[in-house]
């Protein structure tokens, strides 16, 4: 009965597929007990207190390693940190050591690497590449093993083996990883990275959408939808940087972009995907079918729910997008500003400008930095991408902007126009996703309601907190500005579980500790790092308290952040956890942050809010 069960089960799911390798799966014949499908109906975790790790009595052997990987066809890697060729030992190599140092951030190197992540300290930075290395270089947060998935049947018994053998289980695609998802002391990886094909489809109908689409897989990184974009002459909403994957965390988190004052956020994008939940099973998710999932994979944030292997997402017509760059500095010799309090106020002027620029489609992304040594030395710069506008609404809507800044004694010229240029505009030669790195940033995000703008005095306490991040903090204020209510989300966006303080804000703003990017938090005491986060703590904190109705946005967001329940899931958090409570009783997926992690917590030793501890229960 249960050969029968499971023959109709496999034949069914391999029809709901995107491409070929989604058919390749998990079949009756490769199943042994290690790798067996899991039942949600009563289940719940068995295991020890914390999940097994190397040297632990239930950590399998090297034959049962062995035996996982000839059935996954040979595709088990054991890789070792990068910079392990710069330490003493049986990976010395001093010629990879010197390319890493001066060569292999200008390639692909780091973006392909199984285990590299793109900041150093959420591993515990226990191997940094150095020519000179100081210490050990020891695995920390790098995952041991790492299943490299190009077909559902991998993601499916790497789900299976890691839950049936209590192992801790993470998810890697580009490694854009600002706080530790996608890395874990002792765990097994999926790589979904090279997960990488593409369908345009001109005609799409799913329930009361029907227009443009694309078939995506989840590996795909922003330089080749960029590429894309251009050879079928459309437009995507993307992430911002050139090797973020698109559909992973990305999505998972919500997703911003320079059209999304105009098209919504990237998880307002998907139409429908497809997953493999904790019980290894693999499913076609759109909001009618399995919508719970919609819900959560959508805006719940990532590595909770499942592993996306493929979507269906929106296409847009082709988009011209016009670009107008405005900087203004004081406090150097070259500066026409003469007086600080005129530079802040011509900061005011454009933030409290917020509104009318967003509501004619505009996305801005602002910069005030802090000279390096100065009380009286500040730099002011701001793209403003607008979409649509001729020349002449593009004056008319920035105009006011422009003739009070001269008012001010801050000289803006806006007598000419740019061209307005296609999202995927001069990528001849085609992008090729070079240049990715791994370093130390640290920052903390707020989103900042619109209803903060609509009464002068709370925008004027709005913006004093603001000002202090740079003048009192001595830290860098990027902000990004967009308008993404339901109106502009469109269907299916509704269905999804972006926050309502998303949906609200005017402005989504990092705020980051440029000091910190030279650090290394596993080479910090807890003390070092304590005082440095003391201090962006208190800025942020004043920023928290004038923006009661905000929140923070979960993929850029200090992974310390108070309440983060609610600051980066909303009213929302309550269905999350029950989501995550009835697909994955077990507590397959863990991610620090995430809906329902409360259950679990990484014991470090130190003190730091690293992943290179064991994760073990909490009793919550």
């Amino acid at each position: 009965m249960r050969w029968l069960i499971s023959l109709v089960s496999f034949a069914s799911l391999s029809t709901c597929t995107n491409f070929p390798w989604e058919k390749v799966q998990l079949a009756e014949k490769d199943i042994y007990p290690d790798v067996d499908f899991g039942n949600t109906h009563g289940a719940r975790y068995t295991g020890p207190r914390c999940k097994i790790a190397p040297g632990d009595p239930g950590w399998p052997s090297e034959e049962e390693w062995d035996k996982f990987n000839q059935t996954l066809g040979g595709v088990l890697l054991k890789p070792v940190p990068p910079g392990a060729v710069c330490y003493a030992g049986d990976y010395y190599d001093a010629d990879k050591c010197n390319y890493l140092l001066t060569r292999a951030s200008g390639t692909r190197f780091y973006s392909d690497d199984p285990i590299t992540v793109l900041t150093d300290w959420v591993a515990g930075n226990t191997c940094p590449v150095s020519r000179n290395p100081a210490g050990n270089c020891t695995q920390g947060g790098f995952p041991v093993y790492v299943v490299n998935a190009t077909t559902v049947k991998h993601i499916q018994l790497a789900v299976n083996f890691a839950r049936n053998r209590h192992l801790r289980l993470v998810i890697k695609n580009a490694g854009h990883d600002f706080n530790g998802r996608s890395v874990g002391f002792g765990a097994l990886s999926i790589l979904t990275h090279h997960l990488k094909e593409f369908e345009y489809i001109p005609e799409y109908t799913i329930g009361p959408y029907t227009g443009r689409a694309a078939r995506v897989s989840a590996g795909i990184e922003t330089w080749e939808l960029v590429n894309y974009m251009d050879k079928y002459n459309i437009t995507i909403e993307i992430p911002g940087g050139d090797t973020v994957g698109a559909f992973g965390g990305w999505i998972a988190g919500g997703g911003h972009n320079f059209l999304s004052s105009v098209y919504g956020h990237g998880a307002d994008q998907v139409l429908a995907f497809q997953v493999v939940t904790a019980d290894g099973r693999y499913r076609l998710v759109t909001p009618e079918e399995n919508g719970d999932l919609f819900y959560a994979m959508l805006g719940g944030g990532g590595s909770t729910y499942g592993v996306l292997t493929s979507a269906i997402i929106k296409v847009h017509p082709p988009t011209p997008v016009t670009t107008v760059h405005l900087a203004f500095h004081v406090g150097s010799p070259s500066s026409t500003i003469k007086a600080t309090e005129t530079f802040w106020s011509g900061v005011w002027l454009y933030q409290s400008l917020a509104p009318a620029l967003c509501d004619a489609g505009a996305t801005h992304y602002s910069y005030v930095r802090k000279g390096a040594a100065s009380n009286t030395s500040y730099t002011f710069d701001v793209d403003f991408h607008i979409p649509f506008l001729t020349p002449p609404q593009i004056t008319a809507l920035l105009t006011p902007l422009y003739t009070s800044l001269n008012r001010l004694g801050i000289p803006a010229n806006l007598t000419t126009i740019p061209p307005a240029t296609l999202p995927a505009a001069g990528t001849r030669p085609p992008k090729t996703g070079a240049g990715a790195a791994p370093g130390n940033v640290y920052f903390a995000s707020r989103l900042f309601p619109r209803s903060n703008w609509a009464d002068q005095a709370v925008y004027n306490t709005t913006f004093a907190a603001i000002r202090a991040t740079v003048e009192e903090g001595g830290f860098t204020f990027h902000g990004v500005n967009f308008w993404t209510p339901r109106a502009v989300a469109g269907w299916p966006g509704t269905r999804n579980s972006i926050a309502a303080h998303w949906r609200g804000a005017i402005m989504h703003a990092d705020v980051f500790d440029d000091g910190f990017r030279s650090l290394g938090v596993g080479r910090q005491t807890p003390e070092e790092f304590w005082e440095r986060h003391g201090r962006l703590e208190r800025v942020m904190k004043r920023v928290r308290e004038v923006t009661p109705d905000g929140g923070a946005y979960f993929n850029e967001a200090d992974v310390l952040e108070p309440e983060w329940q609610r600051a980066f899931f909303g009213e929302g958090y309550g269905r999350l956890v029950g989501v995550k409570r009835r697909r994955d009783p077990w507590g397959v997926f863990w991610a620090v942050n995430t809906p329902g992690c409360e259950r679990w917590a990484v014991e470090e030793g130190r003190g730091l809010p690293t992943q290179d501890g064991r994760l073990c229960l909490t009793g919550e």
